[in-house]
């Protein structure tokens, strides 16, 4: 089955780990997170990690992106770290995987907080066009784009 792995401050994600991913989702004891999907009629495996503060997990992201197959860039529109934080995570998965075509989708998540707003629609667009690679904005309390 297809590894398609979610990299995300959990912080920016932690809705939609709940809403979409798992039923139950404690931050404090866990990491990582899997879900069996089904993704134009093939079965892919989710496998969701965090990516605060993990200077300690740096071997298990390294596996995680060694392993994945696409990969979902996620950063909360409330956040401007979590959107810097894409490039360096873009950096990592093309040393890991030792090429430049790696599928790779920049996601936007809590689109439903317009009002707090702090990232552009447009600089998320920017930055896919930049590394060639699609973008949507999402929101799981919204159930905005979770299922594409």
């Amino acid at each position: 089955s297809l590894a398609l792995v979610v990299l995300a401050n959990l912080l920016s994600l932690s809705s939609l780990c709940r809403e979409v991913f798992v039923e139950k989702y404690d931050p404090t004891i866990e990491d990582s997170y899997r879900k069996q999907v089904e993704i134009d009629s093939s079965q892919c495996m989710l496998e969701i990690l965090d990516t605060a503060g993990t200077e300690q997990f740096t071997a298990m992201r390294d596996l995680y992106m060694k392993n994945g197959q696409g990969f979902l860039l996620v950063y909360s529109i409330t956040s401007q770290s979590s959107f810097n934080d894409l490039a360096e995570l873009r950096e990592q998965i093309l040393r890991v995987k030792d090429s430049d075509n790696v599928p790779i989708i920049v996601v936007g998540n809590k689109c439903d907080l317009e009002d707090e707003r702090t990232v552009g629609k447009e600089r998320g667009h920017s930055l896919a066009r930049q590394w060639n690679c699609a973008f949507l904005e999402t929101s799981a309390k919204a159930k905005l784009n979770v299922q594409e």
